[in-house]
């Protein structure tokens, strides 16, 4: 299943690469995720281990000890004991013999969390309503702008057509960001001077994506606080400005947060959540973080599904999140 929609007639090899100028070639899929994982891994795995060495049922004591694991891997409390609260019935029900069988229920009961939100995902747009407009937002730091140049590649090596909107008018040297990862990603950019009106350059970028018939539009927008009043207003307006142009955008919000902030980036995203329409979750840095259960708070407790996530610097380095695979990444 694809974000966007499915592909065009695939462009000249040359047009998509799977690499930077910079990068050296990626090792598939599952290993980059298994080891973007690896600092939670260790720790999530190693105390599952422990709990399970000295017994061959699980009882209640070892339920209390992976209830301590999971708060420690950042999966959150609410989601924690949902977990456990499965577990136990069925304990109740019927005995968990040993470590695997309980990693094994563990493993289904984290995948059907990460899955729950993907039936939010919003449709794509039919080939007479392009571009699909994506708007990236967040707070300040998270990685917006560079997100946004590896989402151009991302959509690129998906032989889709793409445009970079250059929203950010406020932040010192953004546009000039925006535009380094343009250059590497092969594809081109609207912007305005420093200072702007963020949505005069988007309705510019829409007009250009519609004459140019481009699959996809990324708009890199200014970070900011649910709290600040002015800056929601603007997002509001540029909301309108899509609208108006393009039918239903704009038709994705990712929000883009840092995996490494925690339950702290949670708390935060709930509120910017309900204020700014967000339909997915883009999370960075989790090659960063012993914490990476984050992942599985976000799709429980904001109902959202994550889209991708971050695992380095270079461009290649932006990973479509799969449920599967980042829980047998994380449990083996």
């Amino acid at each position: 299943m694809k974000l966007f929609g499915g592909r065009k007639d695939p462009p000249a090899p040359s047009s998509a690469p799977e690499t930077g100028p910079d990068e050296t070639p990626k090792s598939g899929f599952f290993d980059r995720m298994k080891q973007a994982v690896s600092r939670t891994r260790e720790s999530l795995s190693s105390k599952i281990e422990g709990l399970v060495a000295l017994t061959r049922a699980v009882d209640e004591s070892t339920l209390e000890g992976l209830e301590a694991a999971l708060l420690t891997s950042d999966i959150g409390v609410q989601t924690t004991t949902e977990i456990l609260a499965a577990l136990r019935d069925r304990a109740r029900r019927q005995a968990i013999e040993g470590g695997e069988e309980l990693r094994s229920l563990l493993k289904a009961q984290l995948r059907a969390i990460l899955e729950a939100p993907i039936a939010n995902k919003p449709a794509a747009p039919s080939a007479a309503d392009r571009p699909f407009v994506i708007f990236l937002v967040g707070v300040n730091g998270t990685g917006k702008t560079t997100t946004s140049g590896k989402l151009a590649a991302w959509s690129r090596a998906q032989n889709r057509t793409v445009l970079l909107c250059a929203a950010d008018t406020f932040r010192a040297a953004a546009i000039e960001q925006l535009e380094v990862w343009a250059s590497r990603s092969g594809v081109e950019m609207i912007k305005t001077r420093h200072g702007g009106d963020p949505a005069a350059v988007l309705y510019d970028a829409c007009s250009a994506a519609k004459a140019r018939n481009i699959d996809d539009l990324y708009v890199d927008t200014a970070g900011r606080l649910h709290t600040k009043t002015g800056l929601m207003d603007e997002l509001d307006k540029m909301r309108r400005t899509a609208a108006r142009l393009i039918p239903g955008a704009p038709h994705e919000v990712l929000l883009v947060m840092d995996a490494t902030t925690g339950q702290n980036g949670l708390n935060q995203a709930r509120l910017f959540t309900q204020a700014a329409g967000v339909t997915g979750i883009v999370l960075t840095k989790l090659d960063g973080t012993a914490k990476g259960g984050i992942a599985v708070a976000i799709a429980r407790e904001l109902d959202l599904p994550v889209r991708f996530v971050g695992v380095g610097e270079q461009m290649g380095d932006l990973l479509e999140f799969s449920p599967a695979a980042f829980v047998d990444s994380l449990l083996g």
